[in-house]
C-alpha cells in the first residue's frame, strides 16, 4: 500500500513541476514599412524588393493611371524574417475576382494587364525565420473601397495576404490582412 501511495505521490509531484513550467514564450515581432514604389496599374509587374512583403496598396483613376504599392520588412525578435517568393499565380478576370495566398503565406507581387476585363497576376511568399516557418494567422477582410480611389494599409503586425474587386475603376476592392505569428 505504502508503494502505491508512494507512486501516487511521484506522478502528483511530477504533474506539479510539469505544471509551473512556464510556456513557451512569444516572440516579438515588427512589421516595418521601409518601400513604396508607384507603377503604371496596366501592365507593369510589381514585385517587392528581396526579403519583403506587401503591406498596402493605393490607386487613383482608371487602368492608365498609378497605383502604389508598399512593402515590408517583417523582424522576430530583431531578426529579419526570409521571404521564400513563389511563382506567379495564373491570371484572374480583374471584374470579379477575389485571390488568397495559400495557408501560412503572403502577397509579394501583383501584376495586372488591360482593363477590368484583362488579368490580375499575384506572387506570394513564405516566411521563415531560424529555419521554422512563420505562421499568418486571424485572417480578416477590409471594408470595401472604391478602386479609382483608395489608400489602404495593414494594421499593427499585419501583411497583406488577398485582394478582391469586382466592377470597374468605380467598383469595389477589399484586401485581406493577416497577422504575423511566431512562438519561440
Amino acid at each position: 500500500m505504502r508503494k502505491i501511495a508512494a507512486a501516487a505521490a511521484a506522478v502528483v509531484a511530477g504533474s506539479a513541476v510539469l505544471a509551473v513550467t512556464p510556456p513557451a514564450s512569444a516572440a516579438t515581432i515588427v512589421v516595418e514599412q521601409v518601400y513604396s514604389r508607384t507603377v503604371y496599374e496596366s501592365g507593369d509587374q510589381f514585385s517587392c524588393p528581396e526579403g519583403m512583403v506587401m503591406t498596402g496598396r493605393a490607386h487613383t483613376g482608371d487602368e492608365n493611371r498609378p497605383t502604389t504599392y508598399w512593402c515590408s520588412r517583417v523582424l522576430i525578435d530583431g531578426v529579419q524574417v526570409q521571404v521564400h517568393g513563389g511563382d506567379w499565380s495564373s491570371g484572374v478576370r480583374e471584374n470579379r475576382s477575389t485571390f488568397t495566398a495559400p495557408l501560412d503565406q503572403v502577397l509579394v507581387g501583383r501584376w495586372h494587364q488591360g482593363d477590368e476585363n484583362g488579368l490580375t497576376r499575384y506572387r506570394t511568399a513564405a516566411l521563415y525565420w531560424q529555419g521554422r516557418q512563420v505562421r499568418i494567422t486571424s485572417p480578416r477582410w477590409s471594408g470595401g473601397v472604391k478602386e479609382s480611389s483608395h489608400n489602404v494599409h495593414a494594421g499593427p503586425g499585419e501583411v497583406m495576404t488577398g485582394r478582391s474587386h469586382s466592377g470597374d475603376e468605380n467598383g469595389t476592392t477589399k484586401y485581406q490582412f493577416g497577422l504575423v505569428t511566431f512562438t519561440g
